[in-house]
Parts: structure tokens; C-alpha cells; sequence
């Protein structure tokens, strides 16, 4: 029955019913690790991987199934934007979130930056991008070292 039904519908049709269920298998697993895993890093690989991944995807899927090379330009687009965008911004979002002392997960055994002596260039308040002045950080004064963002994350 399954193979007469196969048999029916074109290998296209099936390939792209596969790529359609593939992609949101995948996204699945990405707001699952969002509901389940502990702190906002392990969220962002959650759903930074397996998001981009689904959707691209979902996206191939599209592309065999719309007819026109428009079509499948434009998922090849979308699909090419997601790769270069969703690790960027899950980047950014991950160092803004550390900096700004985010509690990390029971689980997490290392954190690098605060193993480094005397936790790197935001301890003393020079930053790469940073003048000397006084109105770096909120408050006129210097920004505070990983250990009082580890102390305020317990």
C-alpha cells in the first residue's frame, strides 16, 4: 500500500514530503531545547542549530515542489540568509547575555573567561573599543569583573 502510493506520487513529491518532515522534526527539537534546556546559552544553541537547520529544510522542500527557477532562487536566498545571520546573532546575543552576567547552568563545568587571570580586558575597563573615559559603563564608572558577575548570578 505505502509502495503503491510512493509509486503514485512522483519522486519529487516524496523527496520534498521528506525534506517538509525533516525540517520540522528539527524545528521541533528546537523549541523543545528552548522549554527544556537551563540557562539562555544552551537555548541559543538550541535553537540557533536546529532552527537553521529545519528551516532550511522546510526551505529545499519549497524548492522542489514550486515551479520556476524564481522559486528556487528565492529559498536558496532564504536558506543562505539564515546561515549567515543566525550564528551571528546568536553570537552577539550570547556575549551580551554572559557580559551582562547571566546565570549559567548547574551543568556548565568551565567558564573560560572567568579562568582567565584577572578576567580579561573588562576587569581593569578597557576594552578593545574603549577611550578611558568615565561614561563606559552605566553609572560614570567601570564596568564590574566576571567575579562580581559571577557572584550576582548565584
Amino acid at each position: 500500500m505505502i509502495a503503491e502510493a510512493f509509486a503514485a506520487a512522483g519522486w519529487v513529491e516524496v523527496a520534498a514530503s521528506l525534506l517538509v518532515l525533516g525540517g520540522a522534526a528539527f524545528c521541533l527539537v528546537a523549541a523543545i531545547g528552548m522549554v527544556r534546556f537551563d540557562d539562555v546559552f544552551m537555548q541559543l544553541h538550541a535553537s540557533t542549530k536546529a532552527g537553521t537547520l529545519g528551516a532550511g529544510l522546510i526551505m529545499a522542500g519549497a524548492a522542489l515542489t514550486l515551479e520556476g527557477a524564481g522559486a528556487a532562487a528565492r529559498a536558496a536566498g532564504v536558506v543562505a540568509f539564515l546561515l549567515i545571520t543566525a550564528p551571528v546573532s546568536a553570537h552577539v546575543i550570547a556575549r551580551a547575555a554572559y557580559l551582562a552576567g547571566a546565570r549559567l547552568s548547574p551543568r556548565t563545568w568551565i567558564d573560560e573567561r572567568e579562568a582567565l587571570e584577572g578576567a580579561g580586558p573588562l576587569e581593569d575597563g578597557a576594552d578593545a573599543g574603549d577611550d578611558g573615559g568615565e561614561d563606559d559603563a552605566p553609572g560614570g564608572g567601570a564596568r564590574p569583573s566576571s567575579k562580581a558577575a559571577a557572584a550576582n548570578r548565584d
